[in-house]
């Protein structure tokens, strides 16, 4: 490929709204652009990057034994309805009727038109398994985009299926694909930690992400510094130092302490108390009506382990309008006083740390009233405890004797979740197994997406200066350049490009523009391509090119006659450091 001929080059300055390193790299580099806020076109040299990606994920499943198909980004609802799904998802779906006046979704995952294909094509139970891949677009209406590909609303996602006659079948499957799962990212050389994580509205019973940690990550990882724990905070376990004072009598607050003050936050630093010391209520929606989560005033609510107890999904917190009609304001909402209209559709879980807390000051669902000393039994009382909150930095480790646990950003790479029976029995895809019963397929969904995974590469894999792809991954494995105008220059630097090219594919970028050199190599530097050989006329008179390491940086002089054979060694090997004499 000719430099002259590339669609979309490089660029000196980027919009001063770009700061993720990746983002802004990848614009720099002109692997991506965008066309609004969360949408980008992918360019070409971003598309090379794409394929190989793709390469690396089809040789992993293809070796699980996996077949890939399509399925389309737009879904009938009804299949959403099936499943129970289109409940559950707010307006991160996009919802919409075609001409005919059939309600259609963009899917932001494929799990329900992957049934829908099994289900039309499984005829016995002697076809399972089966393990079924796709690239395939998704639609993510996400409320708050940022870091350019970490959290776009349109991305393209690598997603597999897996469907077993039997849980220990699938049981036995999900380690090949974990270990495949490993197997990418080193490949693509992205620095992961396996972590345990909740399922959200996937549904299933267990599941994993791949987190690499990042500044610009979207997600919390919990860490044990003393042995291999890891967690995503939504469901991360671990002991909190308690705060439980000798239990004292009740008390209410004088309203002359408290003048002016209009949230029960607001009278706590009244009082100068530690956030600790406060009773958080918090008001949620759910498939059965209200749950209100009391926790520590010093503790996030986790809506994972919160749906864990309850056995169904949260959908979100409670309106305005939702608190007003159950005359509970949220500044002052509260376990104690509960309005006995309110009482009869809520659901109280009380969070097992704030159970062994004493005198706490709490509310009373009246504006401007609350109560000292509260202590859970004898003022209020609750049918549910559990650990319902986010692990907070600290606190120790369950697992081991002498771990903290550590919170760091992370980013997502890629997920695997142990799905079981929770769509084949919801969309009635079953068979008869060789004892005449109908058996419902256990069910596994795995998903890597692209574009986060090139943003992630990129955030691992780059100095000050740009990006440094890793050989695998790169757009092109060598970038040919020249210095000077001199005909021999130019004469053997055509030679050298037709030598690498000749019946090896398009794996050469020849910059063949009229620029500076300073020009050339800032651009080179930026673009990331691993190997980049410079054919000047003072190496010409000596009968060699100089070959830059992108990644160390290290020159070599190669004689030219030799060029071809030792970059084709290097492309074996994977490394473009290795068999080079050092200048």
């Amino acid at each position: 490929m000719r430099y002259t001929r590339l669609f979309v080059q490089t660029l000196r300055e980027v919009p001063r709204d770009v700061r993720a390193p990746s983002h802004r790299l990848l614009l720099q580099g002109g692997y991506v652009r965008p066309v609004s806020q969360g949408l980008f076109s992918i360019t070409p040299l971003g598309m090379r990057v794409m394929k190989n990606l793709k390469q690396i994920m089809r040789q992993e499943m293809d070796a699980l034994e996996g077949q890939e198909v399509l399925t389309p980004l737009v879904n009938p609802r009804d299949i959403w309805d099936e499943s129970g799904r289109n409940r559950l998802i707010g307006r991160d779906m996009v919802r919409f009727d075609d001409r005919s006046g059939r309600h259609l979704v963009l899917a932001p995952t494929h799990e329900e038109a992957m049934v829908e294909l099994v289900r039309q094509g499984l005829r016995s139970y002697r076809d399972l398994p089966i393990f079924l891949y796709q690239f395939q677009t998704k639609f993510r209406d996400e409320e708050r985009v940022r870091c350019g590909l970490v959290r776009a609303r349109e991305f393209i996602m690598k997603d597999a299926y897996s469907f077993h006659r039997s849980f220990a079948d699938l049981n036995g499957f999900f380690p090949k694909v974990f270990a495949a799962y490993r197997r990418i990212f080193e490949r693509c050389h992205v620095p992961v930690i396996p972590a345990q994580a909740g399922v959200g509205y996937m549904g299933g019973d267990r599941s994993y992400e791949f987190l690499m940690p990042c500044e610009c990550g979207d997600d919390f990882l919990v860490r044990c510094d003393a042995c291999d724990y890891a967690a995503n905070q939504d469901v991360a376990v671990g002991e909190v130092e308690l705060f439980a004072p000798e239990p004292e009598p009740l008390q209410e607050v004088p309203a002359e302490a408290i003048e002016g003050a209009r949230t029960l936050v607001a009278v706590r630093q009244k009082l100068e108390l530690p956030r600790s010391g406060m009773a958080k209520a918090m008001l949620y929606r759910s498939d059965r009506g209200f749950v209100m989560a009391v926790v520590r005033g010093d503790h996030e609510v986790s809506e994972e382990k919160l749906a864990a107890v309850l056995g169904i999904p949260v959908h979100r917190r409670a309106r305005e309008d939702e608190l007003r009609a159950l005359n509970m304001p949220g500044p002052w909402l509260s376990p104690l006083e509960i309005p006995q209209d309110a009482g009869a559709v809520i659901t109280v879980i009380v969070d097992e740390v704030l159970s062994r807390s004493t005198n706490l000051l709490a509310g009373t669902n009246t504006p401007g009233r609350c109560l000292r000393n509260v202590n859970f039994s004898r003022d209020f009382q609750s049918e549910i405890v559990a650990d319902i909150v986010r692990v907070p930095e600290g606190a120790r480790c369950r697992h081991c004797t002498e771990g903290v646990l550590h919170r760091e950003k992370a980013m997502e790479l890629g997920n695997i979740f142990r799905l079981g029976t929770y769509y084949t029995e919801k969309m009635n895809l079953s068979v008869i197994d060789d004892r005449d019963r109908h058996i419902y397929p256990h069910m596994g969904s795995y998903g890597i997406g692209l574009g986060r995974l090139m943003a992630a590469i990129v955030d691992a894999n780059r100095d000050d200066r740009g990006i440094i792809w890793p050989v695998e991954v790169a757009p092109f494995q060598v970038h040919l350049m020249s210095i000077g105008k001199a005909l021999t220059v130019r004469e053997i630097t055509a030679g050298v490009y037709q030598d690498l090219t000749a019946g090896n594919g398009d794996h050469v970028l020849l910059d063949d523009r009229h620029e500076s050199i300073s020009r050339k190599l800032k651009d080179a530097d930026l673009m990331g391509i691993p190997l980049r050989i410079v054919v000047s006329r003072q190496a010409v008179s000596e009968g060699v090119v100089e070959v830059v390491c992108r990644g160390c940086g290290e020159k070599h002089l190669v004689p030219i006659p030799e060029l071809t054979s030792r970059i084709k060694s290097l492309q074996e090997q994977g490394h473009p450091c290795l068999n080079l004499p050092k200048r």
